[in-house]
């Protein structure tokens, strides 16, 4: 699979919404969460855990580069 094939396949899983203000994301954003399912939470949590560990160590390497 070629990466405009990817970003195809990417675009027709995305969940959007266009909110009017604060509260109207919150609400949309607790009502989707609810929806899916226990697997798919977790699921969520981790890659997001993920992300997170990468962006740490992505800093200590650019603060360790600094230091030299």
């Amino acid at each position: 699979m070629d990466r405009e094939q990817r970003a195809a396949a990417r675009r027709k899983r995305m969940v959007v919404h266009r909110a009017t203000d604060f509260a109207d994301a919150e609400r949309w954003d607790l009502q989707f969460w609810q929806s899916q399912t226990p697997e798919a939470r977790l699921e969520a949590f981790a890659a997001i855990r993920a992300d997170v560990a990468k962006v740490e160590l992505a800093r200590q390497e650019s603060r360790g580069a600094e230091q030299q």
